[in-house]
């Protein structure tokens, strides 16, 4: 049987890791992820077959349905608008569950001391025990906050105690680790016996952290903070694994928490910024004033859809510059529509990705590619930025901290030092936003206000096939 179990839980990682090779372009990422998730069955299958207490069958089952029936309806009415808030619901969904597990285990097994199967338990299951619920925590109540930040139910600038924010979270920090401390030096002694208030002292004090950490960050941070928070849960998952032997939780996890890692790293680079200062705390909250250098106040142009196709008819290259604001609108394939019939009539269309835009990594990239968008007409910020100061017109639909000059010429601005599209480069842009509110970062963008920008106000989708149907006059 334990072989059967063994070479069930390859198959599974073959496919995890087939599957994840997948999701590197649109056209194989459906398959990809249909891969991934029939080798999560079948290392489910596997677990279920080595458990030899049957007693519990009723439970496990039980808790298989609800978890089917809780998470399968969200993920098939959730909108593409929604798909950041349920990634980071799901992930922290994942970092609970290790939490209660490593919670779970110290009960079973008194504290660590009886530890598998009544064995004393060795220095590196007991730390990995603990590491689990202390990262499992933090990233459960991290997610949470990133939930609750992203549907907007939290202001998205930073929430904070200010300079007693990092003293705090310091101090949370080294109580989690102390009462880890205790609880592993009396599990490893055999005639040691523990509280079970120490593992919910960690518990609670590792929540708290997660909590503190996360509501001080601002919304212009939230993609490398979703991306963070699911390497901490993979992490987690794989600590747990290592403390019940358990290969497929050991593999899956490091998968997780190795891509993530890597995926926040290259966010932080491509935002020109660090992890331990995105976690100090994060962009947002002040306001920018609409100003030029003489302090005087500038006036926002509007313009029309007639206007606006007349631009874009008349140009050699258009460049499209997503945002949420599309992500919201749906507005995905209207603007396909749109660019089809620009290339008709002989202009070139792009389109500019951020690595940052929307609120999840890849969020502008999985819109498009749902709208049919060749891939190879998506260009990344390093390949794009060359070519705005060659363009006739910039299309920029609902991006706003992206496309922000300030981060490049004002040292004052909070996103200063942020690479950006360089959509004022551009020989003339169009802005399509609903009104001038702010982006997710809270600050203002001066761009809205340059001479050679027009601002389209209302929905991106119904303006964007206004736009078509002007130019099918033309």
């Amino acid at each position: 049987m334990e072989y059967l179990v063994n070479v069930l839980y390859i198959i599974a990682f073959g496919m995890f890791i087939y599957g994840l090779m997948g999701l590197t372009g649109p056209k194989t990422a459906v398959r990809g992820n249909q891969i991934a998730a029939a080798g999560m069955i079948v290392a489910v299958v596997a677990t279920l077959i080595s458990i030899r207490d049957t007693s519990n069958w009723i439970l496990i089952v039980t808790g298989l349905v609800i978890g089917v029936v809780l998470g399968v309806p969200p993920a098939l009415r959730t909108k593409m608008t929604a798909m950041p808030q349920l990634v980071a619901l799901f992930n922290g969904v994942g970092g609970g569950t290790v939490a209660l597990i490593a919670y779970a285990e110290f009960l079973d097994s008194d504290g660590f001391t009886a530890f598998s199967h009544g064995e004393i338990p060795t220095v590196h299951i007991v730390i990995a025990s603990l590491f689990a619920a202390i990262v499992g925590s933090i990233s459960f109540w991290g997610s949470v906050i990133a939930f609750l930040k992203l549907q907007e139910t939290l202001p998205g600038r930073p929430i904070g105690i200010g300079k007693l924010q990092q003293p705090l979270n310091a101090v949370l920090l080294i109580g989690a680790v102390a009462f880890a401390v205790v609880i592993g030096v009396k599990a490893i002694d055999p005639t040691g016996t523990t509280s079970q208030w120490w593992i919910v002292g960690i518990l609670v004090l590792a929540a708290v952290l997660g909590l503190m950490v996360v509501l001080p960050i601002g919304g212009a941070d939230m993609p490398v903070v979703i991306s963070l928070l699911n390497a901490l849960t993979g992490l987690s998952a794989a600590a747990a694994g290592l403390a019940l032997n358990n290969q497929a939780m050991i593999v899956a996890g490091m998968i997780v928490g190795a891509s993530g890692s890597i995926l926040t790293n290259l966010m932080a680079k491509a935002m020109n910024r660090s992890i331990p200062a995105i976690v100090a705390g994060g962009f947002g909250g002040g306001g920018a004033a609409a100003a030029v250098g003489d302090g005087t106040v500038k006036t926002a142009k509007s313009t029309s859809a007639a206007d606006a196709a007349i631009q874009m008819a008349y140009a050699n290259q258009v460049i499209v510059v997503p945002g949420y604001g599309l992500a919201v609108a749906q507005a995905q394939h209207a603007v396909k529509d749109m660019a089809k019939l620009l290339e008709s009539k002989g202009v070139e269309v792009k389109y500019a990705i951020h690595p940052v835009a929307g609120r999840m990594p890849g969020h502008m990239n999985v819109l498009l590619a749902e709208a049919d968008v060749e891939y190879d007409a998506m260009k990344e910020m390093d390949d794009i930025n060359d070519e705005f100061a060659r363009t006739d017109v910039t299309l920029v639909i609902g991006a706003n901290d992206v496309t922000n000059p300030a981060a490049r010429n004002d040292p004052s601005s909070p996103i200063h030092g942020m690479p950006i599209l360089n959509v004022d480069q551009s020989k003339s842009v169009i802005v399509l936003k609903r009104s001038m509110n702010s982006g997710f970062a809270g600050i203002d963008n001066p761009l809205f206000f340059a001479d050679d920008t027009v601002m389209l106000f209302g929905d991106a989708k119904k303006m964007v096939a206004a736009v078509t149907e002007e130019l099918k006059a033309l």
